[in-house]
């Protein structure tokens, strides 16, 4: 593995400046490319899983995060309040409680539920300079969030359909897992006190990783305050670990917010919420597919997925609408030019991008190009209209592989 901290800047991905400041990097165009990709990508995903997606601001009310009860368990790593118009706001740490105010706006019934929340949106946590890095540790994180509003017996269902999403996600990326983790609270925690409510959350999460036959370990002191929670954790380059997806079971909040539902009884009852972050934050999201594949990205993640090649400037126009057609189709085509040097120049400069299109002068004159794969294989040359639609297939599949799924 790769230090993604190195090798994203050295791919042009992201970067940092102290003008803007510690912990706080900006996405280059094709970091920025691999992140709409990969947000697209889970936004998709939880469509189909049945979740609306929705907005809420960055900031909050004091008051908000005293209800919720991160002001007294989570301030350590909060920014500051600011005073705004005799009101004190905060950058919002988590996006739960703004979807349990989400929640409460409107009636609901037992027929909604489970009612399914997602948002990809931004948080803001306080940390230390010293643990700063790249785009693993930062200060302005965008988190791959959602919160299930569900029944009691419900909930077990809905943990164990967002770990199969995040297993289903982690097969798309090419993520490994490294274990599964129970994380439980420990002595000397912020932790909410209630027995009860962590008992039964704990005992939901054991029977969703024993439903899944999945082997895991327990950890005491690293559950969130207000409850369980499953983590999935990965490695960095150096064999560190760390979490990145994760579940968790929360009869806390509910509470604090006095969500309700109108059960068929006619009376009100209270929901459950199921916290859920298939890729966690976009950040370390990518910092781990940086150092997992060495910027040799799948090819529906790779900034630049077609690098069309002419062989010399008479076939610079016939690249030129290739790439166009690459274009219309949806593909990242880049045409890299003869001004890039000589053609075996050209396919090393472009090593990490999946598919080179070699364009000679027999291949112009045919309306065909010459495919060569990033694994070292070349193909013979096919129709441009052929090549389009065998790539873009294969793109759309969000597999891992280079071709052999794009040829059925």
């Amino acid at each position: 593995m790769h230090d993604h901290r190195r090798l994203g800047r050295e791919l042009g991905l992201f970067d940092t400046d102290p003008l803007i400041g510690a912990g706080l990097p900006f996405w280059l165009p094709d970091g920025a490319a691999v992140r709409h990709a990969l947000e697209e990508y889970i936004r998709e995903e939880e469509r189909r899983a049945g979740y609306r997606h929705v907005y809420s601001p960055v900031l909050g009310k004091r008051e908000l995060y005293e209800l919720s009860g991160h002001w007294a368990h989570y301030d350590d790593d909060m920014f500051p309040p600011m005073d705004v118009g005799g009101e004190q706001v905060v950058l919002r740490p988590s996006l739960c409680p703004h979807h349990a105010v989400l929640y409460r706006s409107r009636p609901h019934s037992y027929r909604e539920l489970p009612l399914r929340m997602a948002e990809l949106g931004g948080m803001y946590r306080a940390e230390l300079s010293g643990v700063l890095g790249g785009l693993s540790r930062v200060r302005a994180i965008h988190l791959n969030d959602a919160h299930v509003f569900c029944t009691l017996d419900q909930v077990a269902e809905e943990a164990r359909a967002a770990l199969e999403m995040i297993r289903r996600a982690y097969r798309a990326l090419g993520i490994v897992p490294a274990r599964y983790r129970l994380s439980l609270p420990g002595p000397g925690g912020k932790y909410v006190a209630a027995p009860d409510k962590w008992e039964r959350a704990t005992a939901l999460l054991v029977e969703v990783l024993e439903r899944c036959g999945l082997p895991y370990e327990a950890a005491e002191g690293e559950a969130a305050f207000y409850g369980p929670k499953i983590d999935v954790q990965v490695a960095d380059y150096a064999g560190r670990e760390f979490t990145l997806s994760t579940v968790q079971v929360d009869f806390h909040q509910p509470e604090r917010f006095d969500l309700r539902y109108i059960g068929p009884d006619g009376a009100g009852h209270r929901p459950v919420m199921v916290h859920r972050s298939v890729i966690g934050s976009v950040e370390r999201a990518v910092a781990h597919l940086v150092e997992q594949h060495g910027g040799a990205f799948p090819a529906w993640l790779a900034p630049v997925q077609l690098a069309v090649l002419p062989v010399s400037d008479a076939e610079a126009p016939s690249a030129a609408a290739f790439a166009r057609r690459c274009a219309e189709r949806g593909l990242r085509a880049e045409v890299v030019g003869v001004e890039h040097g000589s053609l075996g120049a050209r396919v090393r400069k472009a090593r990490l991008v999946p598919y080179q299109a070699v364009i000679g002068a027999k291949e112009a004159a045919d309306d065909r190009v010459a495919l060569r794969l990033r694994d070292g294989r070349r193909l013979d040359p096919l129709p441009d209209g052929e090549a389009v639609a065998r790539v873009s297939a294969l793109v759309a599949a969000r597999g891992t592989d280079l071709w052999e799924d794009a040829a059925s």
